[in-house]
């Protein structure tokens, strides 16, 4: 089962959900994250909940893995995937595998687009192999109010629309994270202002002069 969602709607925080349901029903299982904003081998929420996982690298091998615990004698029931848009697309085969030969539930979480509103290539793997896709129900708001359903990468409040795919940055300014481009950071926008690279800050300086266009709220 694949869940996604923009990114501040809770998914980091299903995950847990997910691992918490299904271990105090006497199941067994393994969490795996990738790059989480809290550090490596880490599911962390929002809201202040932290689990150790195990950090999913490229190449990374899910077969293997599982197959070496279970032969180990491990009883292992379940996985929860956190940061899936960030794994390969043959480890998205692997996990379908495990599901179909081995029986073992997969509960794969992530974001589905990046800030270019492309799909992630792990993300687009995922809509094409999973059982069941879901969005989650807990909504994102843009700056604006409306619903947030596009992620926009920032630099100095700037909205950009180059640049590598994968760049982990803050998505708050009192946020510590993974920063691999200078003074990177993310926001969630409507879609209609991140297709007019309207971000908050950029909504914030033009507030004193007339907008370049009328709004929403003028137009009723």
């Amino acid at each position: 089962m694949f869940f996604t969602g923009p990114m501040d709607c809770g998914k980091s925080t299903l995950a847990l959900q997910f691992d918490y349901t299904q271990s105090v029903g006497g199941r067994r299982g393994r969490l795996f994250t990738s790059r989480d904003r809290a550090g490596v081998a880490t599911i962390s929420s929002r809201l202040g909940l932290a689990r150790p996982a195990v950090e999913v690298v490229s190449g990374f091998d899910f077969w293997s893995y599982l197959l070496t615990e279970l032969t180990a004698g491990e009883r292992i029931d379940y996985l929860v995937c956190d940061e899936t848009q960030f794994y390969d697309p043959e480890q998205i085969d692997q996990l379908a595998r495990i599901v179909d030969e081995l029986g073992v539930d997969v509960f794969a979480v992530g974001i589905l687009t990046d800030f270019r509103t492309l799909l992630f290539p792990g993300s687009r793997r995922l809509v094409e192999l999973a059982d069941r896709m879901e969005t989650l129900q807990v909504r994102s708001l843009c700056w604006c109010g409306k619903r947030a359903t596009h992620n926009a990468r920032t630099v100095d409040g700037r909205m950009v629309t180059e640049g590598a795919q994968v760049v982990v940055g803050n998505t708050a300014e009192t946020e510590e994270a993974f920063v691999a481009e200078p003074v990177a950071a993310y926001e969630v926008l409507c879609r209609d202002h991140h297709r007019r690279r309207l971000t908050r800050a950029a909504a914030q300086a033009h507030s004193a002069d007339p907008l370049p266009f009328e709004s929403n709220e003028e137009k009723r």
